[in-house]
């Protein structure tokens, strides 16, 4: 497991994750899996609010990038794995705002993995009021698995597979959410 990353750690760099240098947990091959998983349940910090008085956009994208770096941790994806070369890259995501959130809510976050093939990840994000229930945001990703020396994607570990099988196979049953797969445009009739 990996150690908190320190000051002059080749690792340490200027944006600083709440799970970074936590390491990657012990994978469970018989441990039922969540469908979805609930990874995070952060709240809302006074430097998540903006002059609106409500939650910034930015941080919204901020608390599913937490979100999928606990994923990441899950399957198997940390620091020591980063160092030996390979990582996952982010090459599209879709929020949508729905409802604000304000300063010292609870936030309720679920994970889905929609679909995987051995280089791509497909997941959704929904954020919920934890008191309320309420639908907040929902995040998209496509995340790309790659070669960092080589500076393109390449596939996956069988080790790394095998865990995104069990998962796709657990989140199998649950509906397509509502706004998975959907486009920006002016709709006009």
């Amino acid at each position: 497991m990996a150690t908190k990353t320190e000051p002059g750690d080749p690792r340490t760099h200027g944006l600083q994750t709440p799970l970074e240098g936590t390491g990657a947990p012990p994978w469970d091959d018989t441990a039922q899996i969540a469908a979805p998983l609930r990874l995070i349940a952060p709240s809302v910090g006074q430097d998540w609010v903006d002059y609106n008085g409500h939650m910034s956009e930015s941080c919204y994208l901020l608390v599913f990038g937490d979100q999928s770096d606990a994923f990441f941790r899950l399957i198997g994806i940390d620091e020591d794995y980063r160092a030996a070369g390979q990582s996952l890259y982010t090459v599209q995501t879709m929020v949508f705002n729905l409802a604000e959130a304000h300063l010292g809510d609870r936030l309720e976050l679920s994970l889905q993995l929609i679909d995987a093939d051995e280089k791509r990840l497909h997941i959704f994000h929904a954020m919920h009021n934890a008191d309320t229930g309420v639908l907040l945001a929902t995040g998209e990703q496509m995340l790309v698995h790659v070669s960092m020396a080589a500076g393109k994607s390449c596939p996956m570990p069988p080790k790394i597979q095998r865990r995104i099988a069990l998962i796709r196979a657990a989140h199998s049953t649950l509906p397509v959410p509502l706004q998975a797969g959907r486009n920006i445009a002016i709709r006009r009739s």
